[in-house]
């Protein structure tokens, strides 16, 4: 049993010279420790000035601040876009208030688990996205979602959409609204968070607070944890705007309240850009309530402030059910609800022909667009269950029964395979 040595002890013990820290281990020895490191762990305490965290400690290291290396193995390179310097600080941001105690807020709308990040003055700066708190996700803490996944299994979800990778479709929404110049989707990427508000397990939640008693008590020994906070959970990180409100809520004052000319034709055209990316993206889910629109007032000259013109804008929220494998062809055929809009009903602008017309009629660009996409949805190295290997589409790949090549002699440059997913799935199943 390791024996505990008094401070005034420590102290002259650490003032001696090598021959008598020699002497004095002997002595420890004696003591019953055998020399093991178990004895010295009230004299590393002592020594070290670390101030062990507390459950409530921070789980993600601010981004300026170097984690000591024998604690903490975290990759720097994470949640940092070299392409998208303001990006990163708004993370770093969020980072540094989960630090300061300033946790995620649940957004109790919705099917999935989403959160508002705040920075550390408590403002609104971000909407995070679990990849497992997601509808499909294992950790969905709406209990509404989960009794209509146990006792309706048949009707649950969208057939034409790859489960569980609703985050991934949020940031490819992004990436299609970029290239194109859209600009109505809010800017959004893959990023890792944890925060003690997030829905883990609660074996995670019991390791973590073993983990900080260890550490708190056998130094040495936490020094060997790679982690001691909760694990990071990957999802996608949506800047957050101010000053939108739902569609269905403005149009319904806009039939109240006309729009001037000019702010009228300004709508047009932002809302043709939202058309043209519901449709490349393949939207499932596009209700007025998951698209959001900015009226600001004109305000004339005064003595306090200066003129605002009137404007209006759009912003493309819920992009997570997008990018289906085949065309929604099932109960839900149509999923746009702007198709009812009076504005839907014009023919699309010149403007909105301009911006995207010469850009998807160059196959360099729809290359690179399609690169794109791919190297992003790629990154999602989702380890299947059997019980997910089952409710994934069966995909049928076939060799063409023709050659493409001109010559019998370099035949296997000439073959080709096609690929195509099951176009219909059973009326019922329960995976």
């Amino acid at each position: 049993m390791a024996s505990v040595v008094a401070v005034d002890d420590i102290q002259s013990y650490q003032n001696q010279t090598a021959a008598d820290i020699e002497s004095g281990r002997h002595r420890m020895d004696s003591y019953g420790s055998g020399g093991s490191e178990d004895a010295l762990l009230s004299d590393v305490a002592y020594r070290s000035p670390r101030r062990w965290p507390s459950e409530h400690a921070p789980l993600l290291q601010n981004g300026n601040r170097r984690p000591h290396p024998l604690y903490e193995d975290i990759d720097e390179t994470t949640n940092v876009f070299p392409d998208d310097p303001h990006f990163t600080e708004v993370v770093r941001a969020a980072e540094t208030a989960i630090d300061n105690g300033i946790y995620p807020q649940r957004i109790y709308q919705g099917s999935s688990g989403s959160y508002f990040v705040k920075n550390s003055d408590g403002k609104t700066i971000g909407v995070f996205k679990p990849k497992d708190e997601e509808p499909y996700g294992r950790l969905n803490p709406k209990w509404t979602k989960w009794m209509h996944r146990l006792c309706c299994p048949c009707c649950f979800g969208r057939s034409c959409l790859v489960p569980n990778q609703g985050y991934m479709s949020e940031a490819g929404a992004s990436l299609v609204d970029t290239k194109l110049s859209l600009n109505v989707v809010p800017k959004t990427k893959i990023v890792r968070l944890a925060s003690e508000t997030f829905n883990y397990l609660r074996i995670d939640r019991e390791k973590v607070r073993a983990k900080h008693i260890v550490s708190e008590h056998f130094p040495k020994v936490g020094r060997r944890f790679h982690r001691l906070g909760l694990p990071p959970k990957v999802g996608s990180f949506q800047l957050f705007v101010e000053g939108y409100k739902d569609a269905d809520f403005q149009i319904k004052r806009f039939e109240a309240d006309k729009l001037s000319e000019e702010t009228s034709k300004e709508f047009q055209l932002k809302f043709e850009r939202l058309v043209v990316l519901d449709y490349i993206i393949r939207n499932t889910d596009r209700g007025n309530d998951n698209w959001l629109i900015k009226h600001t007032k004109e305000k004339k000259d005064s003595e306090e402030s200066e003129s605002i013109p009137e404007a209006v804008d759009i912003a493309a929220i819920d992009n997570g059910l997008a990018f289906p494998f085949k065309h929604p062809d099932s109960w839900r055929a149509y999923p746009y609800h702007w198709s009812w809009l009076p504005c839907s009903k014009k023919e699309f602008s010149d403007e909105i022909k301009e911006l995207v017309l010469p850009k998807l009629s160059d196959m360099n660009f729809a290359q690179d667009l399609c690169d794109e996409l791919y190297n992003l949805f790629k990154t999602d190295k989702d380890n299947l269950s059997p019980f997910k290997l089952a409710q994934m589409p069966v995909v049928v790949v076939e060799r063409s029964s023709g050659r493409v090549g001109t010559t019998e002699r370099f035949r296997e440059f000439s073959d080709t395979f096609t690929q195509r997913f099951q176009s219909k799935g059973p009326f019922f199943s329960w995976c």
